[in-house]
């Protein structure tokens, strides 16, 4: 396990955690609105959509954290844990900016740690 890997997926999932709260719990705030490009109204009509999203970012970040618990002591499960889990994040990344090209910039910072993350995970397997 090398501290690149642990160093990415790590970020990874303390990235998507940030995203949860962002949008599980602060996706009214104005700040949260300019992130995402929302006006009030569509932040209010689309807030149970937001916080249901937010808790599959959570989730992504929680199976990524337990893999990275488990490379220690068991390497293979951990690894397929925390490969599924960034994976996912990646994949969701480039499914953001394959929707809608405007969402490059969103999807480069939703996936950048994770790709990372995948390569240095698959390079130890």
């Amino acid at each position: 396990m090398t501290i690149f890997t642990v160093g990415f997926s790590l970020l990874a999932a303390l990235l998507h955690v940030y995203i949860w709260v962002l949008e599980s719990f602060r996706w009214t705030e104005p700040a949260t609105r300019r992130t995402f490009r929302t006006s009030e109204a569509e932040a209010e009509t689309t807030r149970p959509m937001a916080y249901n999203q937010g808790f599959y970012n959570l989730f992504l970040a929680i199976i990524t954290l337990v893999g990275l618990g488990l490379m220690t002591s068991e390497h293979g499960i951990g690894s397929a844990l925390a490969l599924a889990g960034t994976g996912s994040m990646l994949a969701a990344a480039l499914v953001l900016v394959t929707h809608d090209r405007s969402m490059a910039r969103a999807a480069l910072t939703q996936g950048t740690l994770p790709a990372l993350a995948v390569l240095f995970l698959l390079l130890e397997l």
